[in-house]
C-alpha cells in the first residue's frame, strides 16, 4: 500500500486503536479512549502528520507504551490546568 498521512489512516484502524484502548484500560489507564490514543501517537511518536506506511501506522499503535500514554495525559492535564489558571487571572475570578 501507497504511504498516506496517518491522519488518513485513522479511519481505517478503529479496531486496531480499540484494541490498545482495552489493553491500556485493562492496565488500570482509565482515561485511555481512541482520541486520546490518536493524539498521544500524533504529539509524541510522529511529532507530526506525516506520510507513513499502514503497517508502520500499525505498529505504531501496538506498541505504544503505556508510560508514554501516562506522560502524554499527565502533560496534557498540567496544560489544562495552566489555561484554567490564567483564565480565571484574566477574568479576576
Amino acid at each position: 500500500m501507497e504511504p498516506k498521512l496517518a491522519s488518513e489512516w485513522k479511519l481505517s484502524l478503529g479496531n486496531v486503536i480499540d484494541s490498545k484502548v482495552n489493553e491500556l484500560i485493562y492496565l488500570g489507564y482509565d482515561e485511555a479512549n481512541a482520541t486520546n490514543v490518536w493524539q498521544c501517537l500524533v504529539k509524541k511518536v510522529w511529532k507530526k502528520d506525516k506520510q507513513l506506511p499502514l503497517h508502520q501506522v500499525v505498529e505504531d499503535i501496538l506498541h505504544l507504551k503505556p508510560h508514554l500514554f501516562m506522560s502524554y495525559m499527565t502533560q496534557m492535564a498540567y496544560q489544562t490546568d495552566d489555561l484554567s489558571g490564567a483564565i480565571e487571572g484574566v477574568l479576576g475570578s
